[in-house]
């Protein structure tokens, strides 16, 4: 009896397989983690998890306004340091349509370079060079601009050049061709 059962268990997993059951639990197993509702897998590159945020429909939308968008898919490594739709909220009235309006693309790809630095930075790596540094590290990011790197508690911040504070509330969202760092406040260059 325990023969005809062995068979038709081993019959059944063998038609899982087949029929590519064991892509789901793999998928299921990969580490993911929730960012505006939506899950953001380790797989998939920078542009094609921001999509699917809805705390980051407006950093979507102007990263494409900016032309942006084959620079985040391409191979990084980036890491980004990303506003939500409230911070880019708090602005003052009427500064993010004046930005997303094409003659102000300069200074929209300006304000997003500047959120964006050439590498894979995890937030314990920035915390162990702001520890190196003394308490404070500064970070050249991609628009050449700087900012400053520290921490509050346990939380990660960063000062932008005009004295700026964006805290980091969703750290180390791993990506294919980097990282995102979840951010309260837009961060604004010189």
């Amino acid at each position: 009896m325990s023969f005809v059962r062995n068979a038709m268990l081993a019959t059944a997993a063998f038609a899982v397989l087949a029929a590519g059951g064991l892509a789901t639990p793999l998928v299921a197993q990969e580490k993911t983690v929730m960012v505006g509702g939506a899950a953001m897998y380790p797989n998939k590159n920078i542009v094609e998890n921001a999509v699917n945020s809805k705390d980051h429909t407006t950093l979507v939308t102007a990263v494409k306004a900016a032309g942006l968008v084959g620079t985040l898919e391409g191979a990084g490594p980036f890491t980004v340091f990303a506003p939500t739709n409230e911070a880019f909220a708090a602005l003052p009235k009427g500064t993010v349509e004046n930005l997303l309006k094409p003659e102000n693309k300069d200074k929209l790809v300006k304000i997003l370079t500047y959120h964006v630095v050439k590498a894979n930075a995890m937030s314990d790596a920035i915390g162990k060079m702001i520890k190196d540094d003394g308490g404070k590290h500064t970070i050249t990011t991609v628009s050449g601009g700087k900012l400053i790197a520290m921490m509050k508690g346990d939380k990660l911040e960063l000062q932008d050049e005009n004295g700026g504070v964006a805290t980091v509330t969703i750290a180390n969202v791993k990506q294919s061709n980097g990282v995102i760092h979840v951010i309260d406040h837009v961060l604004l260059p010189k």
